[in-house]
Parts: structure tokens; C-alpha cells; sequence
């Protein structure tokens, strides 16, 4: 398949889930008890007259499916609608929240990446009680929830030995690493773990293989076929663990920043399903299905640099 036609592909299904995800997202939110215009209005209400103001300008009474075609055809159109609740466009909230969220998720992703493929390549190769020490951390932190660890850093790092901040995103460039890094430990402990135990085992099967059986025999150094050998074809399992886990890191974060109190999209998700403001809860989930699925087209990119027999869209 020709790249062209590859990224075609993906746009469609892209389109495709888009839909499917948007309807059913916004239906669980129509069909959801209570009513955004207590928060709107206040727990007190407001005048009929307000109350009738409020229902004409948001469509609160037309039927969903009439609503649900009307934000569809805004969408198109480059519109995500205005929150009923911050009383501002959809797309000034996201861009506002988004840089806090990404920098969290990149360097997240950077600590899954060297961490999970270090520890469990040394484990491996190791073997005996380094291999144990490694999978006894990693039991330990895929089995520990996110924000137990959340909690624990803080304690420890922030408030006893005062080395990060407690909140906030910082100032930017090394200011903004180091306000997130803790964040960014959070977010990471259990997929580094899960990372290294999929290198582990991805590591342990390959150097049973026939063909790194025989380069041992053939008398080359063990650190080319580690390199060359071993490390090179264990890359396509670890790159698809690593590549899931990245994508799922936004629907992760929404712990981490209210445990760290960060203005990302994790924390405005919550508070718009919490105050039923369709508008925001739509765009928030629509932005973790595009990320979900360019980063698994990225993956899929990957694969044919990896290993050059795999061609794009085929099945490994």
C-alpha cells in the first residue's frame, strides 16, 4: 500500500470513529439525570424569563437528535460550540489546557520509553537477581494505583524534602520539566512497568531464536547481537505496547492533574461531564480519539523502519 493511500485509510476510519464515538458520547450525556441549567443558573434557578432565555440560546428543548446534527454540522464547519458553563468558546478552553497536557504526556512517554526498555533489556540480559529486582518493581507498579503514587511523590519529594513544586506548570522551557516531572513520574510508573516486562520477555524470546543462536556460534560480539539481533526484532512488540500506552496517557492524566491540581484537559473533562456541558465533553473526547488514533498510524509507520519486510496497512 502507497503512503498516500495509507493515510487516506486512516482518515476515513478516523471519520468513521469520529462518529460513531461523538453519537455516543453525546447520548449518554442527553440521557444523564439533572439539567445544565442548575449550573447555569445557579442552585437557586432563575426567573422564567431566564430560564427561558438560557433554553433558547443553548437548544436545551430540542430533541437530541436534532441537537446532535446541529453540533455535527458546526463541527464541520470549524465551530466546537460554546460551554455552557465558562461561557467562552470550546476551542479557546482546549487551547488554553492543551499545552499543559501535552508537555505532561511527551514527557511521560519519554520516562515509559527509556525507563521500560532499559530495565527490562538489563533484566533479560542479566538475568538471576537483577532480573528478580526488576520484576518484583514492576509488580509493585503495575499493582499501585495512580494517584497513590501521586500522593506518595508529593509527600515525599515536594512537601518533605522540598526538590518540586506541588502544582502549577511553571514558566516555561526547564521550568515547565521540572514543575512536571513528578506529574510526569506519576502518569509513568505503571506503564514503565508493563513496558518492561513485555521488553523482558520480548528480550528472552528472541536470543532463543535459531538465527541469534548461530551469530553466537559463528563467534560475533555479544554486544552486535544484542544490538543487531536481539534488540532489533524485539522493537516490533515493545514499539505496540509503547505506542497503546502513549495514546491512553490523556484519558490517564485526568488523575495525575487533579492530584497535582493542573489546568489540562484530563481535569476540564471531569468538571464538564460533572457540570453536563455537552459541548466541552464532546471536543475533550474527540481530541483523545484523534490522539488514539494518529498515534497508532505513527506506530504503524514505525513498523516498516523497524523491520522493512512489513509493508504499510498489512497485519503483523
Amino acid at each position: 500500500m502507497s503512503f498516500s493511500a495509507y493515510i487516506l485509510k486512516r482518515i476515513g476510519g478516523l471519520l468513521l470513529v469520529l462518529l460513531v464515538t461523538s453519537f455516543l458520547v453525546f447520548g449518554l450525556l442527553y440521557l444523564a439525570p439533572g439539567s445544565p441549567l442548575a449550573f447555569i443558573l445557579g442552585p437557586r434557578g432563575g426567573t422564567p424569563a431566564q430560564i427561558a432565555a438560557v433554553t433558547q440560546q443553548y437548544h436545551l428543548n430540542d430533541p437530541f437528535i436534532v441537537r446532535y446534527f446541529a453540533w455535527l454540522g458546526d463541527l464541520f464547519r470549524g465551530n466546537l460550540g460554546d460551554s455552557i458553563v465558562y461561557r467562552q468558546p470550546v476551542s479557546d478552553l482546549l487551547f488554553s489546557r492543551a499545552g499543559t497536557t501535552t508537555a505532561l504526556v511527551s514527557l511521560a512517554a519519554v520516562i515509559i520509553a527509556v525507563v521500560g526498555i532499559l530495565a527490562g533489556t538489563f533484566a533479560a540480559l542479566r538475568g538471576g537477581w537483577v532480573d528478580q529486582v526488576v520484576s518484583t518493581l514492576a509488580a509493585i507498579g503495575l499493582s499501585t494505583p495512580v494517584f497513590v503514587v501521586g500522593v506518595a511523590l508529593i509527600s515525599l519529594f515536594a512537601v518533605g524534602l522540598g526538590w518540586f513544586p506541588t502544582f502549577g506548570v511553571g514558566s516555561g522551557g526547564f521550568d515547565t520539566i521540572w514543575h512536571l516531572f513528578l506529574p510526569a513520574v506519576a502518569l509513568s510508573v505503571a506503564s514503565a512497568a508493563y513496558l518492561a516486562r513485555i521488553t523482558r520477555t520480548a528480550v528472552n524470546e528472541e536470543r532463543t531464536r535459531e538465527h541469534v543462536q548461530t551469530a553466537t556460534v559463528r563467534g560475533l560480539s555479544p554486544r552486535l547481537i544484542v544490538r543487531r539481533h536481539v534488540l532489533r526484532n524485539a522493537l516490533i512488540p515493545i514499539t505496540t505496547v509503547l505506542g497503546l500506552t502513549i495514546a491512553t496517557l490523556i484519558a490517564g492524566a485526568v488523575v495525575v492533574e487533579n492530584v497535582f491540581a493542573l489546568d489540562g484537559l484530563g481535569s476540564l473533562l471531569v468538571k464538564a461531564i460533572l457540570q453536563r456541558d455537552f459541548a466541552v465533553v464532546q471536543a475533550v473526547v474527540l481530541v483523545l480519539v484523534v490522539a488514539f488514533v494518529v498515534v497508532n498510524a505513527i506506530v504503524d509507520v514505525l513498523y516498516t523502519f523497524i523491520d522493512p519486510r512489513i509493508s504499510l496497512g498489512s497485519k503483523q
